[in-house]
């Protein structure tokens, strides 16, 4: 078998994208070209990687474990390309972070933008992703600096975890409104938008209904806070809900109060062990840490358990 890294970039495309169009584009390649080079992967891996439908392409199971093979792998020349761009035009230096989702729509563009501000030649590489993902990636040398949700999976990297406190989030014209503070006693029975049963959020609030014998009905499961909070907009439910989803939304439709027993949600900055920073992630990091600081309750520092 000889794969070829085009191959192997074009299908990167193509998942990413969802489609040979958007492929085509992203790489600037003809559509004909996508597919030609789609079609000498399949022949070459003897794997059937998309299902056609109606002009569509299904990634098969196959596609999906080679996907997350291959993105690594991708994503790393493409941040060596952007290396050598960079010394071509002289940049001073890359700042290279990949935060979660709920960071990245309002929290880190603000700081890149801020830290920014006297770097104006500044070349910057950010990734939304999943946190497992952003951990390999930290790992692996593609992002100098990564902010996770917990817990730490790999004993490679260094840590400072923050927690911060959710906030109950409900409908505007809810009688919720009445209370400063809300419990599980006044929100028995009420509908619930939550993360799914293994995030961490989901496991400390199901522990607070249990602990005070009181009944959480859950109505509503998604993976992303920005849902959370367009559902409790839609007036679908209560949600508990992290602070910085809440600070960077500039809509209405919906009130928050504290919660007690108070339900944390833990973040962590990540870096490399054994991998020094550069001078510019050194700077971020410093920033970083201060201004993610104040939304917090508490942090410690530790490295990953083995």
């Amino acid at each position: 078998m000889s794969l070829r890294f085009r191959q192997l970039q074009a299908f990167h495309a193509i998942m990413e994208t969802g489609t040979v169009t958007g492929a085509a584009s992203v790489l600037g390649i003809s559509q004909p070209g996508i597919s030609n080079l789609l079609a000498q992967l399949e022949r070459e891996a003897r794997l059937p990687l998309f299902e056609r439908s109606k002009g569509r392409l299904l990634p098969t199971p196959e596609a999906e474990l080679l996907y997350r093979e291959v993105d690594t792998v991708v994503r790393g020349l493409d941040h060596v390309a952007q290396a050598v761009s960079d010394l071509q035009n002289k940049h001073p230096g890359q700042l290279q972070i990949a935060a979660p989702h709920l960071l990245s729509f309002g929290f880190i563009p603000r700081e890149v933008a801020r830290f920014a501000k006297t770097r104006p030649n500044l070349s910057v590489s950010f990734q939304s992703q999943y946190s497992s993902k952003i951990q390999e990636w930290v790992t692996s040398g593609l992002f100098e600096i990564g902010v996770v949700e917990m817990p730490i999976l790999h004993d490679t990297l260094n840590y400072q975890v923050f927690h911060f406190e959710t906030l109950a989030t409900f409908p505007e014209d809810s009688p919720l409104a009445v209370h400063d503070v809300l419990t599980p006693a006044l929100l028995e029975n009420e509908p619930f938008i939550v993360m799914g049963p293994e995030h961490q959020t989901h496991r400390r609030t199901r522990d607070a209904f249990q602990t005070q014998g009181r009944t959480w009905r859950t109505q509503i499961h998604t993976h992303l806070s920005e849902n959370l909070l367009s559902f409790v907009k839609q007036g679908m439910g209560v949600a508990l809900i992290d602070p910085f989803t809440v600070n960077f939304d500039e809509e209405t439709g919906y009130q928050t109060r504290p919660f007690r027993p108070a339900v944390m949600l833990d973040l962590a900055i990540i870096t490399a062990k054994g991998r020094p920073l550069s001078t510019v992630a050194q700077d971020f990091l410093a920033q970083l840490t201060a201004s993610i600081a104040t939304y917090a309750s508490h942090s410690d520092t530790g490295a990953a358990a083995s």
